[in-house]
């Protein structure tokens, strides 16, 4: 019984005198992290976002109304439509995603999301993600009343499934980078707006249409392949090594852009 007593009383005072610290746990591994993250914006953004969504499909569906009157066919009505149904992206995307960083930047929210031990990465493309699925729906309804307003083909608009995540990724990535580097929160959001007001116009107005150095600007900007892509396909016969290749430099751009919002969420984490 002493002896015990004893061993208590050693382990006692080892555990309080001489206690080391317990290991932290491990990170979480990435793919795990964000899908938790994905779910968490997801849930977090459905309520708010949903006007919203719907003040972005009824603004693209409008500008492809009043366009009407001065397009009536052919090139020039597949880049109205195309560049319309990108826009709703980059409305949700590039836009309110800029406001979002920007506002968690501001309101010290990075700092929760620091203490997670999630990889930066996790929480970029999971808040990215979240907020370019909400653009499927109205990115859908675009399109559909864009061919049937323009009398265009509705066969091949299966290629959405591709250009909207590949877009959305882009413009996401680009959203959250400005967001982030932003020095304040009122010009993350002017940020987001200018970008968004760019992708509707040289997105939208057909490309041979703009001066040289405006055409220059639109190469420049990533939802431009989304769009081209897209517009693509309502040839009779589309070229699909051109379509390919243009989702290949979204495909790019996009990981480029998330990279670059990866490496501002850690350098605002950090501050």
């Amino acid at each position: 019984m002493e002896a015990l007593s004893t061993g208590t009383v050693r382990s006692a005072a080892a555990g309080t005198g001489g206690r080391t610290a317990a290991p932290l746990a491990p990170r979480a591994r990435l793919l795990p992290a964000l899908a938790a993250v994905y779910r968490a914006q997801l849930s977090r953004a459905r309520v708010a976002r949903i006007p919203l969504l719907f003040v972005a499909t009824f603004q693209s569906v409008g500008i492809m109304v009043l366009m009407r009157g001065v397009v009536d066919g052919g090139a020039e009505a597949r880049a109205v439509v195309a560049g319309s149904s990108v826009l709703v992206v980059a409305f949700v995307a590039l836009n309110l995603l800029a406001q979002y960083f920007g506002q968690l930047r501001a309101s010290g929210g990075l700092d929760h999301y620091a203490t997670l031990p999630v990889p930066p990465a996790a929480v970029v493309l999971g808040a990215a993600g979240a907020y370019a699925s909400f653009t499927v729906p109205g990115t859908i309804v675009t399109a559909v009343t864009g061919s049937l307003l323009f009398q265009l083909p509705l066969t091949h608009l299966w290629v959405l499934a591709a250009v909207v995540p590949l877009a959305g990724a882009a413009l996401s990535g680009l959203g959250a980078a400005l967001g982030l580097l932003a020095p304040r929160q009122e010009l993350a959001t002017l940020l987001g707006q200018l970008g968004m007001s760019a992708a509707l116009l040289l997105g939208v107005l057909p490309a041979d249409r703009l001066p040289a150095p405006i055409g220059w600007a639109r190469d420049l900007l990533p939802s431009t392949y989304g769009v081209e892509a897209l517009a693509r396909t309502f040839d009779p016969s589309p070229d699909w090594t051109a379509v390919a290749l243009d989702l290949s430099v979204c495909a790019a751009v996009g990981v480029a852009s998330l990279g670059v919002a990866t490496w501002a969420y850690r350098r605002a984490a950090v501050r």
